[in-house]
């Protein structure tokens, strides 16, 4: 398959633990049950969900100082959530482009968010670029 896939395998996992507090590895395979992804999508997948949960309150923390006149708790559930697994992404997966990063977060922010969390989402992960950029 293809990273596309596990980032939304790895989207639908954070979905789940944010709304109803499920467990990761629980939320995780039924996530990936409606996807045929190879050995390394999968260990990407899971490394996006532990990741982004590990480093929890340092994201939500980032993501508070970018996304100006929003708290993370008033954004729509998959805003946030896309946000978060992009910011792990951007600060601790180096092999990945940041363009990609960003770009593939928008297309899962416009395919599960509504009709303006593709714009929402590239201003706030545009405004985490330029603060790391200046640090």
């Amino acid at each position: 398959m293809s990273r596309r896939a596990a980032r939304e395998v790895a989207l639908r996992t954070l979905f789940q633990v944010d709304l109803a507090r499920s467990n990761p590895k629980r939320a995780f395979a039924y996530s990936l049950e409606s996807f045929e992804l190879n050995e390394s999508d999968t260990e990407f997948a899971w490394r996006l969900v532990e990741g982004t949960l590990a480093h929890l309150d340092e994201i939500d923390e980032v993501i508070r100082r970018a996304a100006i006149h929003w708290t993370v708790e008033r954004m729509a559930r998959t805003d946030r959530n896309v946000l978060r697994m992009a910011v792990y992404e951007l600060r601790y997966e180096k092999d990945v482009p940041e363009s990609v990063t960003v770009n593939e977060a928008v297309e899962l922010a416009k395919t599960y968010g509504d009709a303006d969390s593709g714009k929402f989402v590239n201003g706030v992960l545009g405004h985490v670029l330029r603060e790391a950029s200046r640090s």
